[in-house]
């Protein structure tokens, strides 16, 4: 069976990403989203599955600092809904438990719930990892708020179910694959184009690289910057746009961009999730 390979332990949050979206492939736990990258390069697995941005949370794994170096690009983008559950060993009730243990984005998702049964919310690195804690120990004062694959995956029961404050709570993955030819554009479809790109060192470069986007009609989605190397001055961008680089307004965008960037890579072009028309 192939596989497509996630950062985290069983149970996380983009394991349930995987068996949800790939279910015929082999989900396999990677230590960092380096490695989950380099199973992919180096044949080991198909696909991997990488959380980029939260409703909630905002931004989640800094895929920028890979992608430029890596022979990967992004064949699709997947959403999934979070659904935190209240878990614990067997025996242990909402009577008992005194302390909730799990990652920090998670924990701040929960509050009032949380504040509501009177638990106190403990600091972990990951939910799922906070699950196998839970399972490891003897303790009914104790639980872990996770997924319910982390329960199922840890034996432990569900105290209390769908405990996030907020029902909107999604997360945007990408499913990164190496190096393809480009997607046929298809009319009827809405495609997606990511990049990662810097521009020149000179006065109003990003402006003007921006602008053939707006000139030509083409909707940016999602524009975020980061440092390079320490310094203050080095800046790399990842961008989101609406559209395939075959249609000519994109093409002709994309060109203009080029004039004011010292580097442009096109790094995916799939299709929208129809997630995204949901409201």
């Amino acid at each position: 069976m192939d596989k497509i390979s996630f950062q985290g332990v069983p149970g996380a949050y983009s394991h349930m990403a995987c068996v949800k979206h790939y279910p015929e492939l082999e989900p396999m736990a990677c230590e960092s989203f380096e490695q989950a990258f380099f199973v992919v390069s180096e044949g080991k697995a198909k696909f991997a599955m990488i959380p980029v941005e939260n409703t909630l949370a905002g931004r989640v794994a800094d895929i920028h600092y890979l992608l430029p170096e890596s022979n990967l690009e992004i064949r699709s983008e997947r959403f999934l809904p979070i659904k935190h559950q209240l878990l614990a060993k067997e025996g242990a009730s909402l009577d008992t438990v005194k302390r909730a243990h799990s990652h920090i984005m998670a924990l701040g998702q929960c509050r009032l719930s949380l504040k509501r049964l009177g638990i106190k919310a403990v600091h972990a690195n990951d939910t799922a990892g906070a699950a196998q804690m839970i399972s490891e120990q003897d303790s009914l004062e104790d639980a872990a708020v996770a997924s319910d694959l982390a329960g199922e995956a840890y034996g432990l029961v569900n105290l209390c179910a769908n405990i996030e404050d907020a029902a909107h709570n999604t997360t945007r993955f990408l499913v990164m694959q190496p190096a393809q030819e480009l997607v046929p554009y298809q009319p009827q479809k809405k495609y997606i184009s990511s990049f990662v790109f810097e521009v020149k060192n000179t006065s109003g470069a990003l402006y003007k690289a921006m602008g053939g986007f707006a000139t030509n009609g083409i909707n940016m989605t999602k524009l975020e910057s980061y440092q390079l190397g320490g310094s203050f001055t080095a800046t790399r961008f990842f961008c989101d746009i609406m559209g395939h680089p075959k249609e000519p307004a994109v093409a002709q965008a994309i060109e203009e961009a080029g004039f004011f960037c010292s580097r442009l890579r096109r790094v995916g072009t799939y299709e929208a999730d129809p997630f995204r028309d949901k409201k």
